[in-house]
């Protein structure tokens, strides 16, 4: 059976512009093969509710899960929430119990703008995660979640137990000081070997000496090793001086 598969949708101007790096794809995907739910592709966009509603009815048709970042604060240019509603074809609802614990955690500093963070896809199921902000949501298959990278790892880790998960992806590496020319034409024959495993070499200097990171990924642990001990076979053989990953 194969794992669940999911897209990432990162939301914001501040992305595209270069203004703010996006620090969230990289954690989403290293928590996401944790649980076994294959991330396929990552799209960008802006704060712009066409873009935003073409995206999210493309990828959420294509994939089990589609993951959101940004975009579900209070300002003018949060835009998220209501867009993914419209894509949807559903109105906004204010949850009581978001807008109470807003109200006692914003206290007198409460202005009506922060009470859109109360706002919700109708049948959207929110997503709870103790914190003192407002929580996250999931419409259908689409996770909302916000930009903020610590309040992102806290409501996808809330929103995980709630979805469907699969095999995690076991992983192995070898560095080797080598050109990744040099081991071209021998790890395609291993790729070949082995069509199951994923196998990828990644090239990188340290202090002017060329290396190559190779690694074996998949979800059999047996193939991903046959596949290592063949790369490792393959660097002796070429006399190849290897480093701990």
């Amino acid at each position: 059976m194969s794992n669940p598969t999911a897209a990432a949708l990162i939301i914001g101007n501040e992305v595209l512009s270069g203004r703010t790096a996006d620090a969230n794809l990289n954690h989403l995907a290293r928590r996401l093969n944790d649980c076994g739910i294959t991330l396929k592709e990552c799209r960008v966009v802006r704060d712009d509710e066409s873009a935003i509603i073409l995206a999210v009815n493309a990828l959420r048709t294509q994939y089990n899960y589609v993951f959101t970042t940004g975009g579900i604060g209070p300002t003018h240019d949060d835009i998220t929430i209501p867009t993914i509603a419209k894509a949807f074809g559903v109105a906004i609802e204010r949850n009581l119990q978001v807008e109470n614990k807003l109200r006692e955690y914003v206290g007198a500093r409460l202005v009506p703008a922060t009470l859109r963070m109360a706002d919700y896809p109708a049948g959207a199921r929110v997503v709870w995660h103790g914190e003192q902000y407002a929580p996250g949501c999931i419409m259908e298959n689409v996770i909302i979640m916000a930009g903020q990278p610590r309040i992102m790892q806290v409501m996808l880790e809330a929103a995980l137990p709630m979805l469907q998960q699969g095999q995690p992806t076991h992983s192995r590496q070898v560095d080797a000081w080598v050109y990744e020319s040099q081991i071209a034409e021998p790890l395609e024959a291993i790729q070949n070997r082995f069509p199951e495993t994923d196998i990828g070499s990644y090239p990188y200097r340290i202090d002017g000496r060329p290396g190559t990171a190779l690694v074996a990924r998949g979800l059999n642990q047996q193939a991903v090793d046959s596949a290592f001990k063949a790369i490792e076979d393959m660097l002796a053989d070429l006399g190849a001086e290897t480093r701990a990953a």
